[in-house]
């Protein structure tokens, strides 16, 4: 069989991804967004499926000229018939915060209410109707880079007086509502092929979550949030973490807002707002790594599914992979 291409930048998140395929002697490339070209007039390649695996925090480890190439590439791709796994619309949403909520509203589905900006001076007339504490974000993040958290429309006012705000790669940030988790835990769903396949919650201590996926928040002023508790790194961190079954209204709002934006495999997290009891969705990841220690925590091995999921996709007849492996 044609080898499944994994387009990848990060070294070490799809090791399990890998170790499946090859227990199964599924061929399959490996393909660096960081540093790749192809040709325009090129026929198509000789791929069984193409696995975008090419992620918007890729600018924390000098791979930021493979975002928007990716775009141009996933583009390509599809022109040329090559089935592909979270393609040119999945990577769109995933790289822009501002779709991924302009989506849920035109959806129905409840966020955090934001306003995008383009330019600091903004920000303190963006503020205009929002509830204090609120968070800068950048529209394109990853890994909960560049958040901070202003308690007042003053300390907002003053941290834009003093300059140097980053708004990231496409230089445009949203100005969202901070929300405290009742209950001290966020919940984070995954789905595959645009279905729901497991959920988490993830409990806090001390301090609580922010907007930027499963991170822990620092309390002072204009402070860069801390990126060391990420959702599903949570068990490796010595949070609590347990398995846990949505509502059927939220795994409908979750698989609607993953099929809507073209992902075949990602994570939606949610939170219930302590001050009025609303449940939110804020966070839509077009890459999502499984949950660590997955086998204890939900009762069985994610990547097993995901694989499934890719010989399918693939067109692997049962059995067809480990023999032509042979």
């Amino acid at each position: 069989m044609s080898p499944i291409a994994i387009y990848h930048e990060h070294p070490d998140w799809f090791k399990p991804l890998f170790e499946e395929l090859t227990n199964r002697g599924i061929p399959y490339t490996r393909l660096n967004p960081a540093a790749h070209q192809f040709a325009i007039e090129a026929p198509a390649p000789d791929y069984s499926l193409f696995f975008n695996r090419m992620s918007p925090s890729a600018y924390l480890r000098d791979g930021i000229q493979g975002i928007f190439y990716t775009l141009n590439y996933l583009r390509q791709l599809e022109y040329l018939g090559i089935p592909t796994v979270n393609g040119y619309k999945a990577f769109v949403n995933e790289t822009s915060k501002a779709l991924q909520l302009e989506l849920m509203q035109s959806l129905g589905i409840k966020y955090p209410k934001a306003h995008v900006v383009n330019h600091p001076s903004q920000l303190v007339a963006a503020a205009e109707g929002l509830r204090f504490p609120v968070v800068v974000k950048a529209n394109i993040g990853g890994s909960g880079a560049g958040i901070t958290k202003y308690a007042t429309l003053e300390d907002l006012r003053d941290a834009v007086a003093r300059g140097g705000m980053d708004f990231g790669v496409d230089h445009t940030a949203l100005l969202q509502e901070f929300i405290p988790a009742r209950g001290g835990y966020i919940t984070r769903v995954e789905t595959l092929g645009g279905k729901f396949l497991y959920a988490i919650r993830v409990y806090l201590t001390g301090d609580t979550f922010n907007l930027c996926p499963a991170d822990i928040c620092q309390t002072n002023a204009g402070v860069e949030l801390v990126r060391n508790a990420c959702a599903i790194e949570a068990p490796k961190n010595g949070l609590k973490v347990e398995g846990y079954t949505p509502p059927p209204a939220v795994i409908k709002a979750v698989e609607t807002l993953v099929q809507q934006s073209g992902i075949d495999v990602g994570g939606i997290e949610y939170i219930i707002d302590d001050r009025d009891g609303e449940l939110l969705y804020y966070d839509v990841n077009a890459l999502s790594n499984f949950v660590a220690d997955a086998v204890n925590v939900i009762g069985f091995n994610p990547h097993q599914r995901l694989v499934d999921y890719l010989e399918k996709r693939a067109g692997v007849r049962k059995g067809e992979a480990l023999m032509s492996h042979a």
